[in-house]
């Protein structure tokens, strides 16, 4: 006879295995959210820490958020790409996407918006695996990933010519970046490119006799 607790754990562990980005993101930025605003201030996007050698904040300034509403407006963002396009890649791989959008989008804040003193949230790198994940979902011929890249090219373009969807600043609770979503989907991008030619090039070494 099978333990039914036994049954349950073998069940449970794939799913969480499958599902461990985004819990551990999930863990990481409620973890900082309850430790207030001190070590929010320690891990933020400062632009004149960062030129000071605090470079780490090129990272954890994504981790950091304004007030609880903006960071279960990420984490019900996160699950919605998650559950939209973690089948397209591994987890491995999505690690690489945000860690690399994260660190990009930080890096063109940096440079190209020179105004920008602060900036926290998820949002940016959620945009760059929006954009991985609706690129890969497009190469499966499904009709509804066609109308989500035009959706989010449509939110952005609105975004940079009248400025943040409304009500997203009231909720978030300040001022919404929209910079970084811009940012985020071109790292998602560029990543997207970055995969399928390391794809291509891993193929061609397994045909080759």
């Amino acid at each position: 006879m099978v333990n039914p607790r036994a049954r349950k754990e073998s069940t449970l562990k794939p799913v969480v295995k499958r599902h461990i980005l985004p819990i551990t993101i999930a863990f990481i930025v409620t973890f900082i959210g309850l430790f207030g605003s001190d070590v929010q201030l320690w891990l933020r996007f400062d632009r004149n820490a960062i030129l000071s050698g605090e470079v780490w904040r090129l990272f954890t300034g994504h981790l950091a958020h304004l007030s609880w509403p903006h960071l279960t407006m990420n984490l019900l963002g996160l699950a919605l790409v998650w559950g939209l396009f973690d089948r397209h890649l591994p987890t491995k791989r999505w690690f690489h996407v945000m860690l690399f959008g994260g660190f990009g989008i930080s890096l063109l804040l940096l440079v190209v918006d020179s105004h920008l003193l602060y900036y926290v949230g998820l949002s940016g790198v959620l945009h760059a695996m929006f954009i991985v994940g609706c690129l890969y979902d497009l190469r499966t011929g499904r009709w509804d990933s066609k109308l989500l890249l035009l959706l989010i090219i449509g939110k952005l373009l609105w975004e940079q010519w009248y400025g943040p969807l409304p009500g997203s600043e009231k909720t978030a609770g300040g001022s919404v970046v929209v910079d970084a979503h811009l940012f985020g989907a071109l790292m998602g991008l560029i990543t997207y490119i970055i995969f399928r030619r390391a794809d291509k090039r891993s193929v061609a070494a397994h045909i080759q006799p």
